[in-house]
């Protein structure tokens, strides 16, 4: 691996998250190509911005990229709740996806917490 970010367990939880995402999505029918597009934005949002702030220089600037990342994580709880509501997505399917959700949430807050606690 040549970047540093792609050693972190976070950002291999969300790429994963973003690729289970799209091939959900491939499934839904015509007629739900919005739900589609935002979920699969949002979802790789998350992966691009942990990224994106692991390449920044100063501890601001990648605070900032990571609080848009667990901002995306936020955004994908509602459209999976809407895509379950649809039934276009199973509620077992629907419960991992929400846990996977948690535990990235969970771990970019940890990346957070340690960029204020570490000095500058």
């Amino acid at each position: 691996m040549a970047f540093m970010f792609e050693k972190l367990d976070v950002y291999q939880k969300a790429v994963d998250l973003a690729d289970q995402v799209a091939v959900l999505t491939e499934r839904f029918p015509r007629g739900y190509g919005y739900l589609a597009n935002q979920l699969n934005r949002a979802a790789l949002s998350v992966a691009a911005n942990l990224a994106e702030g692991n390449g920044r220089f100063t501890k601001p600037d990648r605070k900032n990229f990571f609080i848009i990342a667990r901002g995306s994580v936020q955004e994908c709880v509602p459209l999976l709740e809407v895509a379950r509501r649809r039934n276009l997505l199973e509620d077992c399917r629907h419960a991992a996806l929400r846990d996977d959700l948690e535990t990235i949430a969970k771990m970019i807050s940890g990346l957070i917490n340690g960029l204020d606690k570490r000095r500058q």
